[in-house]
């Protein structure tokens, strides 16, 4: 096998380049095609280029083998940093890219970088620059869907319906620790609940989470975990100081994978339309998933655990919808907690406080 000083595979027949999106819930969609480019080229060398907020979501990805950054606000920020990219891309022979992502920019570095066969969407932005313009049909595709569709021209098979997230056995021992020190899910159930999302429009209201809260609280006797990053820290105080019962708040305190593995843990999971949502889909938690703006159709959950998403399609409003400017925000106003504990009690994922 000839390798290069960093230890890559250069006798492979192919070395392919996936080109990744920039959110964590779309790198979350992308990971089936990510497996069947595997399928289709089992000898490849495969390494993704993704943003540095994203590239944890594909740490210890099977089957990947490598994860590179694409950083357009540090090293890549620039005329300087776009050649840096260019030339590190050259040197490193790739033969097939895949742009998952449509964009004049990225198709002319990966133009630019000489790799020669080039495949991404047609009637997109830079299409031009492709040697192979993949046309999505006309019908309404889950963006899981759109992805693999790049590759297999198809949509997933049901078998496959499913994200890769891998979390380690000392991701694990780390929540089990966090729990055992904050004296959480001592014989009791526990619901972790994900606040964020990325725009406000997603996010069910502060005093519905609060409510929800201490609901779970005083039925149950659930310990409630409130998840998310350090910028989500100020929200989850909020809604902690509505409640009377007061949950435990770890925004900030555990990596994705550590999420990951608390989901895992977790009796029940409960979020809008968020990265952290698909995460729980990844680790089979028992979900409930609250959509207000965006269409389940397109965005929703996958995969081979139980979930149940909550939507009112009897507002009177187009969706999906981008008004940042709405001001009542009824699409997610109107999912009640009553609705929520309804469909908890149905799928029987939480038991009676005796």
């Amino acid at each position: 096998m000839k390798t290069n000083v960093k230890g890559e595979d250069y006798s492979a027949k192919e070395r392919i380049l996936v080109f990744e999106v920039n959110w964590l819930g779309d790198v979350l969609f992308s990971t089936p095609a990510i497996r069947a480019i595997r399928k289709k080229h089992p000898g490849a060398y495969v390494a993704a280029l993704v943003v540095p907020r994203c590239r944890e979501v594909l740490f210890g990805n099977n089957y990947l083998d490598e994860v590179m950054v694409f950083d357009e606000k540090g090293k890549h920020r620039g005329l300087k940093g776009k050649i840096r990219l260019i030339r590190d891309l050259r040197a490193r022979h790739f033969t097939i890219s895949y742009l998952f992502k449509s964009s004049l920019s990225r198709t002319l570095y990966i133009f630019l970088s000489g790799i020669k066969k080039r495949i991404g969407y047609g009637k997109r932005r830079g299409d031009f620059f492709l040697t192979e313009r993949v046309m999505l049909p006309e019908t309404q595709l889950h963006r899981s869907d759109a992805y693999y569709y790049l590759v297999a021209k198809d949509k997933i098979p049901e078998g496959e319906r499913r994200y890769d997230f891998f979390v380690s056995n000392e991701d694990k021992a780390f929540i089990e620790s966090m729990l055992k020190k904050h004296h959480l899910s001592e014989g009791r159930q526990f619901v972790a609940l994900h606040v964020g999302g990325n725009w406000d429009l997603k996010r069910w209201p502060q005093a519905h989470f609060a409510k929800l809260i201490d609901t779970i609280k005083t039925s149950y006797g659930a310990d409630v975990v409130i998840t998310g990053s350090f910028l989500d820290h100020p929200l989850a105080k909020e809604i902690a100081g509505l409640t009377q019962t007061k949950p435990f708040v770890a925004c900030g305190m555990t990596t994705l994978k550590q999420l990951g593995a608390l989901f895992q843990r977790s009796d029940l999971v409960i979020s809008a339309d968020s990265g952290p949502l698909h995460i729980a889909m990844a680790m089979q938690a028992n979900t409930v998933a609250l959509f207000g703006p965006t269409l389940p159709e397109i965005t929703g959950p996958i995969g081979a655990g139980n979930f149940s998403v909550l939507r009112n399609k009897e507002i009177p409003c187009a969706v999906p919808c981008y008004n940042l400017e709405c001001k009542d925000n009824i699409c997610m106003s109107s999912l009640t907690v009553e609705q929520v504990i309804e469909e908890v009690e149905k799928r029987g994922w939480l038991k009676k406080a005796v």
